[in-house]
């Protein structure tokens, strides 16, 4: 099993140590698994009740901006704030499926449809299967290949027009719900003629409807409820909107691309073991240090490398799993990625800089696993 990118920082295990590296991950599963109780039901719910007093709250402070402007800016930074929690630690954690042993039907990972224009079913299909599955896999897994849009890896073919992919990160920072919306259409296939206009359409209704739905409620809907104080209440919602694509998006890349991160072939998957898969959940994650409130607004996803070990567990456990996880990754030698917010994105503008240049493929290094 080798990797694609620059030089491990881990080291290669022999087979008895996969077995035991596999078996004591599975081992603290199976622990927080069977401890799951009253306490994550009660997380859970408490974060749903003060997303949505929050909402209702900013909503009503851009409706008050109309007698009072100074209350907008507050209003349309709360509303933004609300959107990046329920969509990171409520929507993205429970269609994991991660509240699913409650029983209660509006936490139902299969069936949770989310605020975003991107559809649920889509984003089950891209992220929870095609990503988790086979994480930075190239040609498998689309996030690695930066959704399409971006150069960020040596394998990935360059063209003239990564030139401009620094513009083209920022307006798909500003655009990220868009982005997730469109990544399952692959439009690509459109215009190298391998799908017609016809069945791509038809493969994009749900998507077309979910995304009329999203604007009508967010620029008719709320702001004619407003009357007179329509357009504070739109421009509120569009800076909402914008707060949480941004948002959102530095926290993916963040977890994704720093400059630690591994990449491999299509080959890995031949013959991959559950303990295979686990080490390359840890080489290409990365998390983010910081405190309880950059924990609960990243959906936790601060704890990346957790998550995707475990990303049916509730991501309300992973400060606690964490140390643990790293202690494991020590006693086998394995890399475990971890630094502040400023450091991890800067490696991430870093890489994007750096890729939008003609870069050589980088030398594969030794196997993973020693036969």
């Amino acid at each position: 099993m080798t990797m694609e990118t620059s030089p491990s920082r881990s080291r290669a295990l022999t087979q008895p140590e996969l077995q035991q590296f596999g078996a004591e991950i599975d081992a603290l599963r199976a622990r927080v698994q069977s401890d799951l109780g009253e306490r994550d039901a009660r997380y859970i719910r408490t974060v749903i009740k003060v997303q949505r007093w929050m909402e209702v709250t900013a909503r009503a402070m851009l409706v008050a901006a109309g007698w009072f402007p100074p209350v907008w800016l507050l209003g349309a930074l709360m509303l933004g704030i609300t959107k990046i929690l329920e969509n990171m630690e409520i929507g993205h954690n429970v269609m994991h499926g991660q509240y699913d042993w409650m029983g209660d039907p509006h936490l139902n990972g299969k069936t949770y449809e989310w605020d975003i224009v991107g559809t649920a079913d889509n984003w089950r299909k891209t992220h929870n299967f095609r990503h988790h599955t086979y994480t930075n896999i190239h040609g498998m897994d689309d996030d690695v290949g930066g959704y399409g849009v971006l150069r960020l890896f040596p394998e990935q073919k360059w063209h003239p027009a990564n030139l401009f992919q620094p513009l083209y990160a920022v307006i798909f920072a500003l655009l990220f719900q868009w982005g997730v919306a469109i990544q399952d259409l692959r439009l690509g296939r459109y215009f190298l003629g391998k799908i017609s206009g016809k069945a791509l359409l038809k493969q994009s209704i749900p998507t077309l409807k979910k995304a009329r739905r999203q604007l009508v409620k967010d620029y008719v809907v709320f702001p004619l409820l407003a009357g007179p104080f329509f357009m504070p209440v739109l421009l509120g919602n569009l800076v909402a909107n914008g707060i949480r694509n941004i948002w959102t998006y530095v926290i993916i890349f963040c977890g994704h691309f720093t400059d630690t991160v591994e990449t491999f072939p299509r080959s890995v998957v031949k013959n991959e073991s559950r303990a295979h898969w686990y080490l390359r959940q840890i080489r290409g994650s990365s998390n983010l240090k910081g405190g309880k409130l950059l924990n609960v607004m990243s959906g936790n996803l601060s704890f990346q490398i957790e998550h995707h070990l475990f990303p049916d567990i509730p991501a309300n456990r992973y400060a606690e799993i964490a140390p643990e996880v790293q202690a494991i990754c020590k006693r086998y030698g394995q890399h475990y990625s971890t630094g502040s917010f400023p450091r991890q994105f800067g490696s991430v503008v870093w890489r994007i800089l750096r890729h939008s240049f003609p870069s050589q493929r980088a030398q594969e290094p030794e196997d993973l696993v020693l036969e």
